[in-house]
């Protein structure tokens, strides 16, 4: 171990310590990397069904009109809007509020649905490591990791679709590149999505016209 993952371990190990005696059983150290890593605070953990009372009403999941020539199975990212769209044909399409990349992170393109994870592990690739160095190199799976409970990985990239254990920054540009739901919701599209769906993901210059996306990518 050198010198900085020393002081940095045992800075951890005395906010652990602090936070064992200040807070109740279900405290989650975690959280101490989240607040500097997204500058919001999250909460101590995450129910797979939590109460999403902090998701504003139009970012619930719901049934909406979305004409589209995609395939039913397509996930379509809104960015700018912060929504998610699973098309279901017929001109409808099931939409979920999502977070999306802060300022510098947002990205667009057309990947496809790599692989899929229950209760992913985290292990922070090396360009955040970089910008980040107090970041844990490795969190298990679980209610207290930030990937939440199902993760579904993009073609050629570090991005997933997640879940996560701050549902108040659902509706946000908060992350690194990465689209973030609240476990409930994640859970559903995990449950319906199929490896190789087709993901697009829209600019942050996307604005919706003529009833479609036919013709951005």
């Amino acid at each position: 171990m050198n010198i900085f993952d020393f002081k940095t371990a045992a800075a951890v190990a005395t906010f652990v310590a602090a936070t064992v005696v200040t807070t109740t059983a279900s405290a989650n150290p975690f959280d101490f990397f989240t607040a500097n890593r997204e500058g919001v605070q999250a909460p101590a953990y995450a129910n797979p069904n939590e109460d999403q009372s902090e998701v504003r009403a139009d970012l619930r999941r719901q049934i909406v009109s979305y004409p589209s020539n995609e395939a039913p199975g397509t996930i379509i990212v809104d960015t700018p809007h912060t929504y998610l769209y699973f098309v279901l044909g017929g001109g409808k399409a099931l939409r979920y509020g999502i977070g999306v990349g802060r300022e510098g992170f947002t990205w667009s393109g057309v990947k496809t649905v790599e692989r899929k994870a229950e209760w992913p592990d985290w292990t922070p690739p090396p360009e955040m490591i970089q910008r980040q160095p107090y970041l844990p190199r490795f969190v298990a799976g679980g209610p207290t990791n930030p990937l939440g409970a199902r993760a579904m990985y993009l073609s050629g990239s570090v991005y997933r679709i997640h879940g996560t254990n701050a549902p108040s920054t659902i509706g946000g540009q908060v992350s690194s590149g990465c689209i973030r739901m609240v476990n409930d919701d994640v859970i559903d599209l995990y449950n319906r999505v199929k490896v190789g769906a087709k993901v697009i993901v829209l600019p942050m210059s996307y604005e919706r016209r003529a009833g479609t996306t036919n013709g951005i990518y």
